[in-house]
């Protein structure tokens, strides 16, 4: 058994190392993790170029980056085990949050409205003991306040990682908005989440759903397609809200915005929607504004405007629970696996900063073979 960890170091904005810890000693209470894969997602970019909000929970450096981790569990104490229901050898899925254990929140599974909660994996600054608390790593410890959920360990782990931005969809698509039959659904943006929010429109039974993207987003809109949505618009050929109004017959009574570092996206969800209709603002901008929203719009209209970070742990259960049964081809979605040497490729990658390469979902498998990166 090795005694030191492999990881990802973000020193600070743009730097990262590669380094080793100590494997730490595990009690009754917690437990060690051997990373399978993490999935990383457009705030890992933000966290990496420095351009997170300016709050305690997402500002600190140095810090084991990835907040989406699967893997098997390999050390694990009496009372987490009975705690967790889980034992050495099974594959969990991790949320991202620990919370303090004690209150009604953390009684609920949800760490994120813990009042004192203890953070965030893949945002905890690694001077805290034991040191491993993000997934670009072999080995993540598990606080004893973590939510874990046991997985199929049949699934391809790169797709099995996915139950992050699955859960997300089925949040933001889903659950927020509460869509139903008679919705129209335009989601912006053809990401990965972008890609989630159509299987779940779908899945709440919106009467339409139509999803944008950019000209070289050609296979993620077929994609799209396959999953469930009914029009796709490349924002690059069409006037995004020309034609989404007319593919909508007027709009949409909820608009999803996925699209990150795109701040006018929100005057298009506005001018898309209908009245009374609810929009869901995802994709973070990188602190960039928008210009001449149209504040008026908005108040005749009467629309609901709700930014969102995470979701809940029950779309999250549901998310593991969707990919296990098989229904959705999610091995289409997962595009890249890079090793923990080529974190900061992935990151780039997923930015779309590579040349060559436009990937769809990535995640981050110790071990796994280099990524040949276009000359």
């Amino acid at each position: 058994m090795a005694k030191t960890v492999r990881v990802a170091v973000l020193l600070k904005p743009k730097t990262l190392e590669q380094r080793e810890f100590p494997r730490p000693a595990i009690g009754s209470d917690d437990a060690l993790l051997r990373i399978e894969a993490c999935g990383i997602c457009g705030s890992d970019y933000e966290q990496y170029e420095g351009a997170a909000p300016q709050h305690e929970d997402y500002t600190q450096y140095p810090v084991i980056p990835g907040h989406e981790p699967l893997g098997i569990i390999e050390e694990i104490g009496s009372e987490a085990r009975q705690r967790w229901g889980v034992t050495e050898g099974d594959r969990v899925a991790v949320r991202s949050g620990y919370g303090c254990g004690r209150c009604a929140a953390c009684g609920r599974f949800e760490p994120r409205a813990c009042r004192t909660r203890g953070g965030t994996y893949g945002y905890t600054d690694v001077s805290r003991p034991p040191q491993l608390w993000g997934g670009y790593a072999e080995h993540m410890y598990l606080s004893p306040h973590s939510v874990v959920k046991k997985m199929d360990e049949r699934i391809p782990a790169g797709v099995a990682v996915m139950f992050n931005p699955l859960a997300a969809g089925l949040s933001w698509a889903g659950t927020i908005p509460a869509t139903g039959p008679g919705d129209r659904v335009v989601i912006l943006g053809a990401g990965q989440r972008g890609l989630c929010c159509v299987i779940a429109a779908r899945a709440a039974g919106a009467r339409q759903i139509a999803i944008t993207g950019l000209s070289r987003d050609a296979h993620k809109l077929a994609l799209a397609r396959e999953l469930g949505a009914d029009v796709t618009i490349d924002v690059e050929k069409e006037d995004v809200v020309a034609r989404a109004r007319e593919a909508t017959d007027g709009g949409a009574e909820v608009v999803v915005d996925t699209t990150p570092y795109a701040p006018q996206s929100l005057n298009h969800a506005v001018a898309i929607a209908v009245r009374k209709g609810r929009i869901v603002v995802a994709g973070l901008k990188g602190q960039k504004l928008a210009h001449e929203l149209p504040v008026d719009d908005i108040i005749y209209k009467e629309l609901t405007i709700r930014g969102v970070l995470s979701m809940s742990v029950d779309d999250t259960f549901r998310a593991i629970e969707l990919i296990e049964s098989g229904r959705y081809p999610f091995a289409k979605l997962h595009t890249h696996s890079f090793p923990i040497e080529q974190a900061e490729d992935a990151i780039h990658a997923l930015a779309g900063g590579i040349p060559g390469l436009n990937p769809l979902h990535i995640a981050i498998v110790p071990g796994a073979p280099r990524v040949p990166l276009p000359a």
